[in-house]
């Protein structure tokens, strides 16, 4: 397929969203409407432990009350800071079609395609591994992870794994973590040979994203159809608390209103204080105490907030609002919005990546078979690619880093 320089037309829509029976039709339906209220939504941060977790210890019943400040834990992250292991492995943008079951890959040198493959059913996101010796594409369905080799670009044998929507590599780098969506579970695995190590149950509708705390010791889990948070230990593997932020949106039948709330993506903050959560029910973000899992404000960004990325320096979240077309940036410092930028025509931004000098964005086009490249100076449309249909989480590498914590590129 060709390219699509910005101000060029805008390819037929598709319909990009995992389909997990009922749940998961009434799911996409939510995020693609627009938003239903201008107000921001009632918060019921109610947080409980975890009926199925087993009895811990006092010092792991609850986060910790107060730990050392990190910096900037995206401190190697910035423009040059490139890992020896895959430095010199080729710069390519990896696209994964969840309605095709197939990958592009794209030169952003050249905005053109380089191959398309096949690959089993219903590839949502494509993850470096913690190393960055190998990529992995999701294939949820499938019940299956297809290598990519990073320096070749080319597919290798897939690797059994259930239900893997979405893929996490703890920051010491001895487990992966498969979110384990349609079977309500997170199965911790041998990050080299994909082997089932240990499977945690979870009580929640749709766990699917997660971050780390600056330490690695807990995570932050959203499950995006009950409209709950989880905090989990990583070396007891349990889920620790529960935080509710509101109504499930499994409660009602037809889109969402006020009160619902369908958490997606988790971010930490570059001091390591907060974690940002996006909310594509009530079209914003949440800020959580990374220290007291404890709600401390919404801020309302745009219709069906999806995904996040951090800039190279660390300074700004970008995040995308999938159901407006829409970019909006986050000063991380003083924790307001500098900008929104607008896709021209109209779009469905949902994950992607930073480019290695930091000055591009790569998004997916969830519903509109594209990929978009976008400035980070400016949020001017650089280029609108054709792919397949339902891109989801496209994945850039190589990047600066020294280790990969999965989904489709948070490195630390």
């Amino acid at each position: 397929m060709g390219i699509l320089l910005a101000g060029a037309g805008v390819p037929a829509p598709g319909r990009g969203s995992r389909v997990v029976g009922a749940l998961l039709a009434l799911a996409t339906a939510a995020g693609l409407i627009s938003g239903c209220t201008s107000a921001a939504p009632h918060a019921v941060t109610r947080a409980t432990s975890a009926k199925a977790a087993p009895r811990s210890s006092p010092a792991e019943a609850s986060p910790p009350a107060s730990r050392p400040a990190a910096v900037n834990v995206y401190a190697h992250i910035a423009v040059g800071m490139m890992n020896l292991k895959w430095a010199r492995d080729p710069y390519r943008v990896y696209v994964p079609n969840s309605l095709s079951n197939t990958v592009t890959e794209i030169s952003p040198h050249t905005y053109k395609i380089i191959r398309t493959f096949a690959v089993s059913g219903q590839p949502n996101h494509i993850t470096p591994s913690w190393d960055g010796s190998v990529l992995w594409v999701n294939n949820t369905d499938g019940y299956s992870l297809t290598p990519i080799n990073p320096k070749t670009g080319k597919p290798g044998r897939p690797v059994a794994v259930a239900d893997p929507y979405n893929l996490y590599f703890t920051p010491d780098g001895k487990s992966a973590m498969v979110m384990a969506e349609a079977l309500a579970r997170i199965n911790f695995l041998n990050p080299r040979t994909m082997k089932l190590r240990y499977s945690m149950p979870v009580t929640c509708a749709g766990v699917n994203h997660l971050d780390f705390t600056a330490n690695g010791r807990y995570a932050v889990a959203s499950c995006e159809f009950s409209g709950e948070l989880l905090w989990i230990g990583i070396r007891a593997r349990k889920v620790l608390k529960t935080l509710t932020l509101g109504k499930a949106t499994t409660a009602q039948v037809t889109g969402p209103g006020p009160g619902y709330h369908m958490p997606q993506d988790v971010r930490l903050s570059a001091n390591g204080k907060i974690f940002y959560v996006a909310d594509m029910a009530a079209n914003g973000i949440w800020l959580i105490n990374a220290h007291h899992f404890k709600v401390i404000r919404f801020i309302h960004t745009g219709t069906g907030t999806h995904g996040f990325l951090v800039s190279r320096n660390g300074k700004y979240l970008y995040i995308s609002n999938r159901g407006g077309g829409s970019i909006s940036v986050l000063d991380f410092a003083t924790g307001i919005l500098v900008h929104k930028w607008r896709i021209p025509g109209g779009g469905s931004p949902d994950m992607g990546g930073i480019s290695p000098d930091g000055k591009v964005m790569w998004w997916s086009g969830r519903s509109s078979g594209v990929v978009y490249a976008m400035s980070t100076l400016n949020g001017r449309l650089l280029a609108k690619i054709p792919v397949g249909a339902g891109p989801h989480g496209v994945c850039v590498f190589p990047q600066p880093g020294r280790y990969s914590l999965g989904h489709t590129g948070n490195f630390r």
